[in-house]
């Protein structure tokens, strides 16, 4: 399953909803609204870090002005939640059967880690 993609900080685990990017040609740092796709050289940020974003010294800062709204959910995480839930209602599949669970009436067997128990002989 897909999770959504998070806020790259250290330790910060909120849902990412913008991309900072840095132009090293133009020395610019631009943060805009989440790309559609993560790539190597951009940082994907919460909002609150996306707000309190600064440039390096020497370096300007392009922000986008509008709001940061989460992406919204795609076909792909809609179908891995489907599978989520149908997996999750799906009763558990009794355990397999092994040669110790195939008694003799009046004998008793039992196993336990690696060891036996064997019923003395009559």
């Amino acid at each position: 399953m897909r999770s959504p993609r998070r806020c790259s900080r250290n330790g910060c685990p909120r849902q990412a909803v913008a991309t900072l990017t840095y132009v090293y040609s133009d020395s610019t740092a631009v943060v805009g609204p989440l790309a559609a796709f993560a790539e190597p050289h951009t940082y994907d940020l919460c909002e609150p870090h996306a707000r309190s974003l600064t440039a390096p010294r020497g370096w300007e800062l392009v922000r986008h002005d509008g709001d940061f709204a989460p992406p919204p959910p795609t076909t792909d995480d809609l179908v891995a939640l489907a599978d989520a839930v149908r997996e999750a209602a799906r009763p558990p599949a009794p355990p397999p059967r092994t040669d110790d669970e195939e008694r003799v009436p009046g004998h008793q067997t039992g196993r336990r880690g690696h060891l036996r128990v064997i019923p003395p002989s009559h």
